[in-house]
């Protein structure tokens, strides 16, 4: 039997000292005003977790700027002063339980699920797959936008301001999203990213746009404020998709990333014991630690203890990311701390919103 004792040290992560090595996984929720202001059931769901012992607590995509960046109705932003005042209430309640918590900013990109605005991605390249009923969509996506320079340089600047008011209203950090198929995972996608400029065509070139995000954001924040950066193979829209030069690719990816000097490095798959490439080959959160050097959080199925202390112990990352498990456990730590059984996860918590807060009224 695996020890769990590991999954419950202490780790350094940046100027911080976390309790333990659980985070809670950003996960998409769409539970903001129509205006993307956080509001009072955010601050009771991202609370209960801190009071649940998870030591970082990593916010669900918030987009960055007004123009063309938000995915959802619903969706949380940072995008304003406004906005960002509205978060406050959701820092201070965690930060006064113990946890930390950190700003995910995310751009829908492509992945645009309403009609607000006309989407802008790297190449006018329809996403496959269709919209995600959970959330609001319905049907196939738009054909984006391809985006100009000028808008390139544009985005990169929202990112920048975004970091810099959530370091203004408290967050411990930001995380920048590059998974699942949202812009800056378009960018780094050879399919999504058809470009024949400085942004497109090697793997160099395809990375490029996230690393100036990241150098941008840490030019606006400082050495020393905790960033980090999310990165998938898979998409929300096609789950399956492997990166075409494996593990070469994977390289270039990582060492380009640490030169971007972000914190951490948040892998998610399907399974985080997955191998990456091929039978027999390393975990996608492996190849992070080889290559980059950083301290990695891996996230895929890692809701039962002695997975998720398996993994460390294998060395794969220094942390794990919870996501379903802690919806139904939000006190999931101290369960493991007290040996306690973990509730079995219920897909109700993943129906649209609108249902939701149908029982939450009446219950």
């Amino acid at each position: 039997m695996i020890r769990v004792t590991h999954l419950l040290s202490e780790f350094q992560l940046g100027s911080f000292t976390l309790p333990n090595r659980v985070v809670l996984s950003p996960m998409t929720r769409t539970s903001a005003e129509p205006s993307g202001q956080a509001n009072d059931r955010m601050v009771r769901y991202y609370a209960r977790f801190a009071k649940g012992g998870f030591g970082l607590i990593i916010t669900e995509g918030i987009y960055p700027d007004l123009a063309n960046s938000r995915s959802y109705n619903h969706q949380p932003g940072i995008a304003s002063d406004q906005q960002a005042d509205s978060w406050r209430p959701v820092v201070q309640a965690v930060q006064q339980e113990g946890g930390k918590i950190v700003a995910q900013l995310m751009h829908a990109g492509a992945l645009v699920q309403h009609d607000g605005f006309t989407p802008i991605a790297p190449s006018a390249v329809k996403p496959v797959g269709t919209m995600l009923e959970d959330h609001g969509g319905s049907g196939e996506f738009a054909v984006p936008k391809e985006m100009t320079l000028a808008e390139i340089r544009a985005v990169i600047e929202s990112f920048a301001q975004a970091a810099i008011r959530a370091k203004q209203i408290g967050f411990d950090g930001v995380e920048v999203h590059a998974a699942n198929g949202y812009l800056l995972d378009q960018f780094i996608t050879d399919y999504t990213n058809r470009r024949t400029d400085e942004y497109g065509g090697s793997t160099e070139r395809r990375i490029r746009f996230v690393v100036e995000v990241l150098e941008a954001i840490r030019a606006a924040v400082g050495p020393d404020y905790l960033v980090g950066v999310r990165i998938s193979q898979g998409k929300v829209n096609d789950f399956h998709h492997k990166w075409a030069d494996g593990e070469n690719e994977a390289k270039i990816i990582f060492e380009r990333l640490r030169l971007a000097s972000p914190h951490y490095i948040h892998t998610t798959e399907y399974s985080a014991f997955a191998p990456a490439f091929g039978e027999g080959g390393p975990t996608l959160a492996e190849l992070a630690r080889r290559y980059s050097g950083l301290p990695v959080i891996a996230n895929g199925k890692l809701g039962e203890p002695e997975q998720a202390a398996a993994l460390l112990a294998k060395g794969d990352a220094d942390l794990v990311a919870i996501g379903t498990s802690a919806l139904v456990n939000p006190d999931w730590v101290k369960k493991v701390q007290a040996g306690e059984a973990l509730n079995a996860f219920d897909h109700r918590f993943l129906h649209p919103i609108a249902t939701l807060r149908k029982e939450e009224t009446v219950g």
